[in-house]
């Protein structure tokens, strides 16, 4: 059986491709604050990009920071302009957005989305009404926690697709924790892609997509991995096993396996109650609580400027 690598991140996609030189169909910008907040910028061309890639065509933006996961108001700020900085990139001309908080409240890796939305500065219903403020916003923002299908018995993009077609909405700018690979990642990374999100692909619970097509206007997705299988965290220590027993044979039998090959090989190492299981770490409360302020802080400050 072909077992899907369970990353929503497409930096560690292309991590998995071997050839790390150029890639017909694949540009790739790196940049590193004076904050040390690593930015990468993948930009998917063409179809054969997408194929190599196994994302569609597209932008796809990560910034990686290991501080994000203390509240530092050092990193807090910068992590903000840097973010912000991005999504008005995507969002381009856009100035009426909705936000939608994907995922489920009550599940704390899955309650980053409702988080964001929490803490959001939402200006539609005051400008519908008129209301002076100091300042004219620059962007119009509404938002949404639609819930996950076990909730509402809806899908998600059906929720989302009725309330666009019922208010003048330029994008949809979808926030959703995501799985990832590599345990390093975790709840250090934000990625923003402007092809939408399948809700839930990371951990097997695929969903209707979100995207242009299915929505009729502009989705931004953007997404903090929370959560990694069990067979990921066996992959990540094989590396680590082959070079106890032989660094360069071990190097060598390792670099004969795929990406996919290294997968099966972990998913029939674990366990078979582990090895459909994701874990996520014990304090992950207090950090989908800090990360999610640091998104909607991010959002807020697009709002006037």
């Amino acid at each position: 059986m072909n077992r899907a690598i369970r990353t929503d991140l497409a930096i560690e996609l292309r991590e998995d491709i071997k050839d790390r030189g150029k890639i017909d169909g694949i540009e790739i910008e790196t940049r590193i604050s004076q904050e040390k907040i690593k930015t990468t910028i993948i930009h998917v061309n063409d179809q054969t990009g997408a194929d190599t890639l196994g994302k569609p065509v597209g932008t796809y933006i990560t910034i990686e920071c290991p501080e994000i996961r203390e509240f530092d108001e050092d990193i807090h700020k910068p992590l903000c302009k840097e973010l912000a900085h991005d999504l008005k990139k995507m969002l381009g001309e856009a100035r009426s957005i909705l936000v939608v908080g994907l995922g489920n409240r009550e599940v704390t890796p899955d309650s980053l989305g409702p988080l964001v939305t929490d803490h959001l500065f939402i200006t539609r219903h005051l400008q519908m009404e008129h209301i002076h403020l100091q300042e004219e916003p620059e962007y119009e923002i509404s938002a949404i926690c639609p819930g996950v299908m076990a909730q509402t018995g809806i899908e998600t993009v059906e929720i989302i697709r009725g309330i666009c077609d019922n208010i003048d909405v330029d994008a949809v700018v979808v926030v959703d924790a995501l799985a990832a690979r590599s345990s390093r990642r975790l709840n250090k990374t934000i990625q923003l892609a402007d092809t939408g999100i399948s809700p839930g692909s990371g951990v097997g619970n695929h969903r209707t997509e979100i995207n242009s097509q299915t929505i009729g206007a502009k989705v931004i997705a953007l997404g903090v991995p929370t959560v990694i299988s069990v067979p990921s965290i066996i992959d990540g220590s094989l590396d680590v096993i082959a070079d106890t027993f032989n660094q360069s044979y071990g190097k060598k039998l390792m670099e004969s396996f795929s990406e996919q090959q290294r997968y099966e090989l972990a998913y029939h190492l674990a366990e078979p109650e582990l090895a459909d299981m994701f874990v996520t770490p014990k304090n992950i409360d207090e950090l989908v609580k800090r990360i999610s302020f640091t998104i909607s802080e991010a959002i807020n400050s697009m709002i006037f400027t």
